[in-house]
């Protein structure tokens, strides 16, 4: 019966990322569960137990770039496809700068609604409806913090997991700033978020022009990194499919349908040929 009650109190927590809160013992490892097939490690790392500890560690070149940007730099901008480990690197680094003390307080964002969809149609109050284009951000924040901790954190005003919209108008001091899935906003959206910079702050805009659900003219990301490529004191990193760190099928999956997509985007040019 013992052994029964552990393992159903062990589904819960995996399920509802409620862990024990000696896991903010900072001479703690904590542990998570892993898949024994493919790893971004290679070979050396099957059958070894795996954990990490606060300290992130890049997996790729382009990973390593854009760690080193963010500590550099006030405002940084993160492109590249899924997988790269864009919004989990600068959350990552964003609780650490938040447990350092670097700053006081953690400020996320992303689109709320992309193009075609509407709040109105999903049930509940306002929080309700944003929480499923939110949830990616309590994922990685949960996969560094505890649930927990998460929530004790936002309580405290320490976390704070807005919608681009919720941002307009509000300076942003003494903050770790992350604008994520920035592909999904307009020119004149972005320029609104990366004037929020305040004093103190780091800023880290993340997302794929590639994957935009809005019109190619309207997504305003391509056309602000460009722009800011030219501005010293800012870092844009381009992350490559060689730095996707999740099963390798991804890369070879995204260069297939990168090309397919190219693909059709000339075949009506030809046709009226």
């Amino acid at each position: 019966m013992e052994a029964f009650m552990t393992k159903r109190a062990l589904k819960r927590q995996l399920r509802e990322g409620a862990f024990d809160a000696e896991q903010f013992d900072d001479s703690k490892i904590r542990r998570l569960p892993v898949d024994r097939g493919w790893s971004p490690l290679g070979g050396a790392d099957e059958g070894r137990e795996q954990g990490y500890l606060k300290t992130i560690k890049a997996k790729s070149p382009g990973q390593e770039e854009l760690i080193k940007a963010i500590d550099a730099k006030n405002l940084v901008l993160a492109l590249g496809p899924a997988g790269t480990g864009k919004t989990y690197l600068a959350i990552a680094k964003a609780v650490e700068a938040l447990e350092a003390g670097r700053v006081g307080r953690i400020v996320l964002s992303r689109p709320a609604v992309e193009a075609g969809e509407s709040l109105g149609f999903l049930p509940g109050e306002m929080e309700d409806k944003l929480a499923p284009y939110l949830r990616p951000l309590y994922d990685a924040l949960s996969d560094r913090l505890s649930m927990k901790r998460v929530r004790a954190l936002m309580a405290e005003g320490a976390i704070e997991i807005a919608p681009v919209g919720f941002m307009r108008g509000r300076t942003l001091n003494n903050a770790f700033v992350v604008i994520d899935e920035a592909q999904n906003c307009t020119y004149v959206q972005l320029k609104m978020l990366l004037t929020r910079l305040g004093w103190h702050s780091t800023m880290v805009v993340t997302g794929d022009p590639a994957q935009s659900d809005l019109l190619p003219e309207l997504s305003g990301l391509g056309p602000v990194a460009e722009k800011l490529d030219e501005v010293g004191n800012v870092a844009v990193v381009r992350l490559k499919d060689r730095d996707i760190v999740r099963h390798p099928l991804v890369a070879e999956m995204l260069g297939v349908l990168w090309a397919h997509g190219c693909a059709r985007a000339v075949s009506p040019a030809r046709a009226r040929r």
